[in-house]
């Protein structure tokens, strides 16, 4: 019994100087936050993205739409306060309880995902440029907080919150939701409309109150609750708020683009990934990033897309308009609507890319000596690839040649069977390793199927490749960027420019004269050109090649001066067929000739070494002309070639 005691008392006493301990812990860290700078709250979390123009089409914080705390309604600080962090106006900038609880999670879950972020804390978070989840990031997270709350009051922290938070549909801070949501200020806000304000920052599409009206008013009716419980509003007040219908004004000033919003995501992604710039803004008051943009170019895509999509449902899209002398990417559409949905499906979405990978096969295949007027027999075929397993490709709706076709008249008509007889040929790893050598970095299967593009990539990884075709065979770094300063001007990082020849000129020419087949009426045989249906609308010559899923539709096409690619599908892979694959084809054409007006028109020179001959695209026949076209080969390879 005494022994127990003894424990029980040793067990006390190393409480009690563990209390004490973290007791001068927490006194350390207050007296060392309380002798450190002062940071400047109303100007840390603000990142300024400049066009290529040096015009701003993106700011976080918008200095003219900063209000006072005196001039938000008192229905959005209370509900906003009501719901996120009840106890804000009485702890130190952590509420001890709901750490307790969400730390018991994390364990029993062996995870970090367990939140319970005071008001104080989010500030904090919203000053790092990324969100990770790790105990060092937490610790950091913590000190700062301290800080925070020694040298701001509680309404000072209140309101830089409120004015910098996102509010959904590229609206940062109470003022500007406000304005785009209602059209009034904030300190004019009803107590129905604060409460569907403050609720769109837990989760700002789901919220949106204009596109998912629903989730917008479960949201309402916790914030409503939450300020009934802590005596802010009667029932009867919730009540006759949530039953009141409001009006959305939904709209933002003429010159914003909607779109643009995509492009500042991606921009977001490179940024965190540059090792020059500091993962937290309050090491640098701010950046200014001066990035690639053109906005005319944005805007006229975004056009497009919405022309052609009009009465496309829940299909999706995505498109970029890329400068392959520099690598620049100078426009994206990450989808139909930035609104309604903020997944990015140029730099996020992994989907198959169909026969628009062929040309990188028939890269290989002109590097392994084949030409454009090399045969394989276009017909309904098995292959063995072993003693247990085949494989039998189809051409789009069975329709084959039943006859020899050259590699010219395989990529104009997107021929599977030539594309795996060639892949097969060649030996799989050469299209593996041209894939490489142009700059996708997915790593790749080792598969007969990948000469039909079953791989799946990013479009943003997949235009590396078209990059350097576009370029004349020299790789460069595709990127958003072109320099970060901070709010002074002060450069942190710029870019270094770098680019390396790794394709052969020669070649690169010859596949691009070829790609220009796929919407030329000589290709027309067993099937037409796959785009046929836009040569209309083409006014410059072009390199193009479309491809076709059961789930995916691409187009991508490119001259000296621009890379245009496009996709269309649904999120859910759901079957296609029933979409018409004109859409991707239009958009590109038409995204491509918008991009290029008023340019001057280029093509490739021919580079020496490289000679043409008038053929028959169709078999090869230098003889029977009765279709003809100028294919390019490498000087010895063309057709009835006489060696002395």
């Amino acid at each position: 019994m005494k022994k127990c005691r003894y424990y029980m008392y040793l067990m006390w006493k190393v409480l009690v100087y563990l209390i004490i301990f973290a007791f001068m812990v927490l006194i350390g860290f207050y007296v060392y936050a309380y002798i450190t700078p002062k940071m400047d709250i109303n100007k840390s979390n603000r990142i300024v993205m400049l066009d290529s123009e040096d015009e701003v089409f993106y700011q976080s914080t918008h200095t003219n739409s900063w209000v006072s705390l005196s001039e938000i309604s008192e229905y959005a600080k209370y509900g906003i306060v009501d719901t996120e962090d009840k106890n804000f106006y009485s702890h130190n900038g952590f509420d001890y309880m709901r750490i307790l609880k969400a730390l018991y999670k994390d364990i029993k879950s062996k995870s970090l995902e367990e939140g319970a972020s005071t008001i104080s804390q989010q500030y904090i978070k919203n000053l790092f440029l990324s969100f990770d989840k790790t105990w060092e990031r937490k610790l950091e997270e913590a000190y700062l907080t301290f800080e925070l709350e020694v040298h701001y009051t509680k309404d000072q922290i209140l309101e830089g919150y409120m004015n910098t938070i996102n509010y959904g549909a590229g609206n940062y801070g109470i003022e500007e939701a406000s304005q785009y949501y209602f059209n009034k200020s904030a300190k004019d806000l009803s107590l129905a409309e604060a409460s569907i304000i403050v609720g769109i920052p837990k989760n700002p599409t789901y919220y949106n109150p204009i596109y998912y009206y629903d989730n917008a008013k479960d949201r309402q009716w916790i914030v409503l609750n939450s300020m009934v419980k802590n005596k802010h509003i009667t029932e009867e007040e919730m009540e006759n708020a949530f039953n009141k219908e409001l009006t959305f004004y939904g709209k933002k000033s003429s010159n914003f683009i909607l779109s643009s919003m995509y492009y500042k995501d991606a921009v977001m992604s490179e940024l965190n990934n540059i090792d020059e710039i500091p993962k937290s803004l309050i090491e640098t008051g701010g950046l200014k990033v001066y990035t690639y943009l053109d906005s005319k170019a944005q805007d006229s895509l975004e056009k497009i897309v919405s022309e052609e999509m009009s009465e496309s449902n829940s299909l999706q899209v995505a498109s970029m308009i890329k400068n392959p002398k520099n690598g620049a990417v100078v426009a994206i559409i990450g989808g139909t609507n930035y609104n309604e949905s903020q997944f990015n499906r140029v730099t996020q979405a992994k989907r198959q890319v169909g026969s628009t990978f062929k040309p990188i096969l028939y890269y290989a295949g002109l590097e392994n000596g084949m030409t454009s007027t090399s045969t394989f027999v276009s017909e309904a075929t098995t292959f063995r690839l072993d003693s247990d397993n085949t494989y039998s490709p189809h051409n789009y709706a069975s329709k084959y040649a039943n006859k020899a076709i050259t590699m010219a008249e395989a990529l104009a008509l997107s021929d599977n069977i030539y594309a795996v007889k060639t892949h097969l040929f060649l030996g799989t790893e050469a299209l593996r390793s041209s894939a490489k050598i142009m700059g996708i970095k997915e790593k790749l299967p080792n598969n007969v199927s990948l000469a039909l593009g079953t791989s799946e990539l990013t479009m943003l990884d997949f235009s590396n490749a078209f990059g350097t075709l576009a370029n004349y065979g020299v790789k460069n770094d595709t990127t958003l960027i072109r320099k970060v300063t901070d709010l002074d001007g002060n450069v942190l990082y710029e870019r270094d420019y770098i680019e390396e020849q790794v394709l052969d000129k020669r070649n690169v020419y010859i596949l691009n004269e070829m790609l220009k087949g796929t919407y030329s009426y000589n290709y027309i045989d067993y099937t037409s050109p796959t785009l046929m249906s836009v040569s209309g609308l083409l006014t410059r010559k072009y390199a193009a090649k479309s491809g076709t899923t059961d789930t995916d539709y691409w187009v991508v096409g490119y001259n000296p001066d621009a890379l245009v690619m496009v996709w269309i599908g649904y999120d859910n892979n759901k079957d296609i067929s029933d979409v018409s694959s004109k859409i991707p084809k239009r958009i590109w054409a038409r995204g491509i000739e918008s991009y290029l007006e008023g340019k001057e028109t280029n093509w490739y020179d021919i580079p020496r070494g490289v000679t043409g001959s008038i053929v028959n695209p169709i078999n090869g026949s230098t003889t029977d002309l009765s279709v003809k076209d100028l294919l390019y080969f490498v000087k010895g390879t063309e057709p009835n070639y006489v060696r002395n």
